[in-house]
Formats: structure tokens, sequence, C-alpha cells
């Protein structure tokens, strides 16, 4: 097709009526749910701007629709009453772990799943450190699908969750250290990052019983206030640029960039720090006030012995086949702080769980189920980026807790 005759199909689009529009996107939005047949949805936001308003307004965020449509989905919240199921795919060879989203029951079977993103390990003097991309193949902090990374400390007990996207400005955050200042002009630009974010941490306690006994992890995320899992509460600071550009790249829609590795030298692994936190979030003693703007501390779910199975037991329903030391549940680590009106009525999927509290749900489980395959399903407050990372912290050798 020649410029001409692909110019003259675009304009013939560009003016559907605005009611036909709606519909057909409105039809495609409710009658697809799985890839690859979903992508068409995304193919419609990318004709032309009428077509993309249009998917803005019908097309809902994770949160709601329980759907990762677009790049910046990732990013966002996942479902309130269910979890997005994935799993990761690890290359021993070279170091490298993938995420797909499940696209069907048996998708663990048949490895079918919509690839999402890619992470490479890569062992330092002090610490190891996982790079996060959203390329499958292009892992590397210099690409421009770089989205965040992963550090730890060299025993690899405690983590550092880095973003390429400020937090909200209400959050939490430890401040930077010397070399990675944030610079607060008017010469600077907003819409760019001066560096990496420190918007989680991940603790792994001392494992007294040896191997004996699980691992127990906390995670403070400093960017999801305790607020948020309170009636009506919501995450703050989520990405506004629900659609991709107009060149419908990927790399285009989290407009990250590449950063000096000077940029990036505040390594805070204080044990303080992580204790007073902790500490704070789950004490009786802090005013309610003070507790919901503290950071959501997340804490994993304490598992039972099985006389029979000699062994410490959890129920991953059917999406964890093989033990491991890597299995996890998370759960949060205090209740939200009780409103004072009256809560909003159960939905039908919390009404068939018998109301189980918001903060004795599991927000995130990794498991095993292959030699390299390992399942990964998460829910609100967490994104699919932070799960993700949080995920990659369990793969790290700790030489203290096992």
């Amino acid at each position: 097709m020649d410029s001409g005759a692909y110019q003259g199909a675009v304009l013939m689009w560009a003016n559907l009526p605005p009611e036909l529009l709606c519909d057909v996107i409105k039809r495609l939005e409710e009658s697809e749910s799985t890839w690859p047949q979903r992508k068409h949805v995304v193919a419609c936001a990318a004709v032309c701007r009428s077509w993309r308003t249009m998917c803005k307004e019908i097309v809902r965020t994770p949160e709601s629709s329980g759907k990762l449509t677009f790049p910046v989905s990732l990013k966002q919240p996942g479902p309130r009453d269910t979890t997005i199921q994935c799993f990761i795919k690890r290359d021993k060879s070279n170091l490298t772990y993938h995420l797909f989203l499940c696209l069907s029951p048996a998708a663990l079977l048949v490895e079918n799943g919509k690839f999402l993103l890619s992470a490479k390990r890569t062992r330092r003097t002090t610490c190891t450190e996982y790079v996060i991309s959203m390329d499958a193949e292009n892992i590397s902090r210099s690409s421009s699908t770089y989205i965040g990374k992963l550090r730890s400390n060299f025993l690899g007990t405690k983590f550092i969750i880095y973003d390429t996207q400020p937090p909200h400005s209400g959050a939490s955050i430890p401040p930077p250290g010397r070399s990675s200042r944030r610079f607060y002009t008017k010469k600077v630009s907003p819409k760019v990052p001066n560096g990496n974010y420190n918007i989680a941490h991940i603790k792994y306690e001392l494992n007294v019983l040896g191997t004996r006994g699980p691992r127990r992890m906390h995670c403070i995320m400093h960017s999801i206030p305790t607020s948020a899992l309170a009636p009506g509460g919501t995450v703050p600071g989520q990405p506004e640029a629900l659609l991709p550009p107009l060149s419908n790249s990927l790399s285009d829609s989290f407009r990250s960039i590449s950063f000096s590795k000077s940029l990036d030298r505040s390594t805070d692994f204080s044990s303080s720090r992580f204790s007073e936190i902790v500490g704070a979030a789950m004490s009786n003693d802090v005013p309610d006030g003070e507790k919901s703007k503290m950071p959501l501390v997340l804490k994993n779910k304490a598992p039972r012995w099985h006389e029979q199975l000699q062994c410490w037991c959890l129920n991953f329903k059917g999406r964890v086949t093989i033990a491991s030391v890597k299995n996890f549940q998370l759960i949060a680590a205090q209740p939200p702080v009780v409103a004072t009106v009256a809560p909003p009525p159960l939905s039908s999927s919390q009404a068939q769980a018998g109301g189980q509290p918001e903060h004795e749900k599991v927000i995130l489980q990794f498991g095993k189920v292959g030699k390299d395959m390992f399942t990964m399903d998460y829910r609100y407050p967490l994104s699919a980026f932070q799960a993700f990372a949080i995920c990659l912290s369990s793969f790290d050798t700790k030489l203290a807790c096992e």
C-alpha cells in the first residue's frame, strides 16, 4: 500500500461516528479477555488520536479490570478481589529471568504466556544486582526499556527495589545518599528522573532453625501507604499515561533513561532502619493517624507443620507443586486503620471468601512448579513490577538463612 492509500485508510477510520467507534471498542474489551486476541484493543489505540481517546475512556486499569492491557499496566496495582496469575522462567545459563502472563489454566504445561518483564542477575564484589527490563533480550541499564532494579547486600538477606519513576510526593522514602541526591530546580525537567528511586526494602530474617525452618521475610513498601488497604483506600502516584504513544513503542511508554553509576550509590541496609519501620508499623502505641501514613509492611504468611509429611506447609491452591525454601506467601503485617464511617458492602467474591479481612488476604505468592519454572500470583496493592522484584529476591542465595 502506498503512502496516499494508507493515509486515506487511516482518515476513513478516524472519521467514524463516535457512537460507532465506542461500540466497536466496547465489544472488543468485553468479549476478549486473553492474548493474543486482546492485542486488538491495543492496536485500536494506535490507529489515530480519536481511537486512542476512546480507548482511554473505555479500557480500565488492572485494579478494576484485572487485565494487563498496556505497558504502563505493569506499574499499576493489580485487582482488589482476584489475582493476576503469572509464571517466571529461569535460565541458569545466562542468569536471566522472564515473567509471563498465564493465558490459560494449562499455561504452565505448554508454557503458554504473554511476555511481560525480564531480569538479568549480576554478581558484584559486595552485592548482587538484578536489572529489570521490558525487553526480553536487551536487559541492561543502558537500554531505553530499563524500568528498575533490585540490589542486595553481601549476605543476600536485605534488598532494595529501585524504580525509574519517582513515587508520589507524600511517600515515606529514605533520604538518598550524598551522590544520589535529587535536584529540585526549575532548570531540570520534572518529567526526567535524576536517578533510581528507592521504593521498597526487603529483609530476610536470620533462621535459628537452619534448614528445618522456612524463610521469614518483611517487605517495606515505601511508595504504598498503610491506608491503601483501608476501605476506600487507594495507591497514590500511579502512572497516568495509560496508552502507548503514536510510535506504539514499548520503550516510550515509561520514558525511562539510563543512569550513570555515580547517581545511585545510596545503599542503606541499616538494620536499625528496617527494625524501626517494621516495629512502628506493628506497634499499638502509634496513633492511627500516624500509622495510616506509614509505609505498608508485608510479611510472609506463617506455615503450619504437617506431621505426616514432616514439613512446613502452605495452601497455594494448586499453584505450587514442588516443595522449596523459595516458596512464600505475603500478607499485610498490620491491619488497616479502622474507618469511622461504615465500610462499603462486600463484593460477590469477598462474600464467597467469607468476608476475609483485607490484611489477611494473600497479596503475593510465589512457588516452584518445575526445575526452572515458578508461579507468581499478585493482587492489589502491588504492581507486576513490584511483585516481580520481590520474587527475584527469593532466588538469591541467603548464607545466613539456610
